[in-house]
């Protein structure tokens, strides 16, 4: 279950490693993706890079997990359509977005943070996936034992350069 590449925060993900992948529309994650987590707003140069991935021809859409009161606003903000209760790890949400951009499965990448939710469900419907390091603050119960089983994975995606065969491919020194 492992991802198909990894970076620190989204603002590393440049358009070349995305064309070197082969995608062309992105499922995106809220908490912990492009805020913290619950927060309405968004992490420094979220706005910027999703304003840049658009302008380099890339269709994007928020899928979260949570309630449209939550992520209707916060979408919002980044011009983008969005899909609420996405139950996330089942194909569900992802094929509705996949649906709504137009695109396939194969050229579409999920970003996001966490393991058994945004990288097992794209790995279930098939579209790629780059896993994100969590960049908000979280409540230890709440995703304490979650991080504790995403070590190892985490660990394995380090060990093996998991991403690295893109970064050759199609990159322009972004």
């Amino acid at each position: 279950m492992l991802p198909d590449a990894a970076e620190e925060k989204i603002t590393d993900i440049t358009p070349a490693l995305l064309h070197a992948m082969g995608v062309k529309a992105l499922i995106l994650d809220a908490d912990n993706t492009l805020s913290g987590h619950a927060s309405q707003i968004p992490f420094e140069g979220a706005v910027e890079w999703v304003a840049r991935m658009q302008k380099e021809g890339f269709s994007a859409i928020v899928v979260s997990n949570n309630f449209k009161k939550r992520v209707e606003p916060f979408a919002a903000q980044f011009g983008l359509p969005f899909i609420s209760m996405a139950m996330k790890p089942f194909p569900f949400g992802y094929l509705r977005a996949v649906r709504r951009m137009k695109s396939s499965r194969k050229q579409t990448v999920a970003i996001g943070d966490q393991v058994f939710t945004d990288i097992l469900g794209a790995r279930l419907t098939g579209v790629r996936s780059i896993l994100l390091t969590p960049q908000g603050e979280e409540s230890v119960l709440r995703f304490g034992w979650r991080r504790r089983l995403e070590q190892p994975i985490r660990r394995k995606i380090r060990e093996r350069r998991i991403g690295e065969k893109w970064k050759g491919k199609n990159q322009n020194n972004e």
